[in-house]
């Protein structure tokens, strides 16, 4: 009797702490902000230094601005229960428009680590590229308030 006790009391206790972790939400508000590209790769290959230091990427209550070479603007969906963490990325305006786009993530403290899948017919499952696919990733840095004023 005192052994069911204990396991009722554990799965008590352990389920407010699941349903807390698997928050969408709580994603969501860690990620909000504006993220600048550290490093990027294509198809297995890093990408020049110079050519992701105008990569700027924002996340706001489910929208996305991505600015590069041209303004792309869209929703994103985050389920944080997969492992690894997804996200959906959907183009509403600019060159991705109509486009929808299978990706994971990671966020730990100012970094947050996006691997997704151009050719949006599959979703990513770690955070590599090969050359015979058309993965993408991104290390991005949180871009600090005082960066955000200067720019």
């Amino acid at each position: 009797m005192r052994r069911l006790f204990l396991l009722c009391v554990g799965v008590l206790l352990a389920f407010p702490c699941v349903a807390l972790c698997d928050d969408p939400k709580k994603d969501e508000a860690a990620i909000d902000g504006t993220w600048l590209a550290a490093s990027a790769e294509l198809k297995g290959k890093k990408l020049p230094k110079k050519s992701i230091e105008s990569l700027k990427l924002t996340l706001k209550k489910g929208e996305y601005e991505v600015l590069a070479e041209s303004t792309d603007r869209g929703t994103v969906t985050y389920d944080n229960s997969a492992k690894p963490k997804e996200i959906d990325i959907k183009g509403v305006d600019g060159p991705n428009k109509g486009k929808t786009f299978l990706a994971i993530y990671e966020l730990k403290d100012d970094t947050l680590k996006i691997c997704y899948d151009h050719s949006g017919s599959s979703r990513p499952t770690e955070f590599k590229t090969r050359a015979e696919t058309k993965l993408f990733l991104v290390t991005y840095k949180r871009q600090k308030p005082k960066e955000e004023k200067a720019q």
